[in-house]
């Protein structure tokens, strides 16, 4: 294997094999946590039925329903797999920042415990918060329900729907690691998400829209707001970059003109 030149630059063919190692460590660290997940499949079913289940405290017929003869068992590898990839998050994000660290300077390496350290908590965050928010979701759809109907829930539709809000609001929560990561790779500047804020917010607001699974405005607006806040943070964040890394530049270039 050729070696990496000082400033960690790697020819194509290492990058995929870089890529192929980073996602097979993530898949082996996801397999493992959906392990625990086939024992813990009870208390998390559990939870995630409650919603339904306090429908019939509300007076609404409303059961879920396992409709093939696999279906439980397809349920219970779902729910695995789900739970994984929550146990396992900090070892998936982790492999995701280090087949990002060639592309930074060696300068910039030690940013990716950072970036690790910051997405996770961030994900928790996110995907606690879609936990939260699903109850209510539940109880406002079924609210449209007539008098004179029942639900019958497919139980796989109604959990594949409740682990991709969690999911959902999770990963929403990361944007602004990338954000981040775009700046310390160089690619984009501070300047250039600060003169594009408006547009970041009308995005940000739509896209609040679209994962809220409520149809309510007062959920949306509040995720709206954090999300905002989480984007004005990051640009603070590329801008004391962007100036740690200009002024590091002219100290070079004023080296270079003495020379």
């Amino acid at each position: 294997m050729p070696k990496k030149n000082p400033e960690g630059q790697m020819p194509l063919s290492e990058h995929l094999r870089e890529f192929r190692t980073r996602t097979l460590l993530s898949i082996l660290g996801l397999l493992v946590g959906a392990v625990g997940g086939w024992f813990l499949f009870d208390p998390v079913f559990n939870s995630l039925a409650a919603p339904v289940l306090a429908l019939e405290e509300l007076g609404q017929n409303a059961v879920l329903n396992f409709n093939t003869v696999a279906s439980a068992f397809d349920m219970r590898m779902r729910v695995a797999l789900f739970i994984g990839a929550i146990v396992a998050s900090p070892w998936w994000l982790y492999q995701m920042w280090a087949f990002l660290a060639p592309g930074l300077k060696r300068t910039e390496r030690r940013y990716i415990l950072g970036f690790t350290a910051v997405t996770i908590p961030l994900f928790l965050l996110g995907a606690a918060l879609g936990w939260l928010l699903l109850p209510h979701a539940v109880r406002v759809f079924m609210s449209f329900t007539p008098d004179a109907g029942a639900n019958f829930i497919d139980a796989r539709t109604y959990l594949t729907f409740s682990m991709r809000v969690v999911l959902a609001f999770g990963f929403a929560f990361l944007f602004p690691v990338v954000m981040v990561t775009l700046n310390m790779l160089g690619l984009v500047r501070a300047g250039t998400y600060a003169r594009g804020w408006r547009w970041a917010v009308v995005l940000l607001f739509t896209l609040s829209a679209i994962a809220n699974p409520l149809p309510d405005p007062w959920t949306m607006i509040a995720l709206g707001l954090i999300m905002t806040a989480l984007y004005y943070a990051a640009v603070g964040i590329c801008l004391l970059n962007d100036r740690r890394r200009d002024r590091r530049q002219a100290q070079r270039d004023a080296e270079l003109g003495l020379a």
